[in-house]
């Protein structure tokens, strides 16, 4: 009689043993999805902006966009730019933190080889 008491609430326990388990893959997949952040950048920029496409720069062109302490990094290929491209991006990304653009200053590529042709622009904003 032990042994069917016995086997009687291991019964009873498996349903509710596999809601636990649905339970925790339920949530366990839901903890892989996209996720939204609240992360903000130095200037207000919330973390989840394409910054690529904040540059004003076509997708071609625009090799880097970066928020760094002084202000924006760049890196982009201008045979695939329009005219003016830095300028335009200078005003659509310190436009970004609702500042104007203050200068745009050309770096040297360190090495040339590694993005033939892509050139290097630190913006920074007022």
């Amino acid at each position: 009689m032990d042994q069917q008491a016995g086997h009687h609430d291991m019964t009873a326990s498996a349903p509710r043993a596999g809601r636990w388990l649905s339970l925790v893959a339920l949530l366990g997949l839901a903890g892989c999805g996209d996720r939204m952040t609240n992360d903000i950048l130095p200037g207000g920029i919330p973390a989840r902006t394409n910054l690529h496409q904040a540059s004003g720069l076509p997708p071609e062109s625009v090799r880097t966009v970066s928020r760094r302490d002084f202000g924006w990094r760049v890196i982009y290929r201008p045979a695939y730019a329009p005219p003016n491209a830095e300028s335009r991006t200078a005003v659509a990304l310190c436009g970004l933190e609702r500042r104007a653009p203050l200068r745009i200053q050309q770096q040297p590529r360190l090495d040339p080889t590694a993005d033939p042709g892509a050139r290097i622009f630190d913006i920074y904003c007022a």
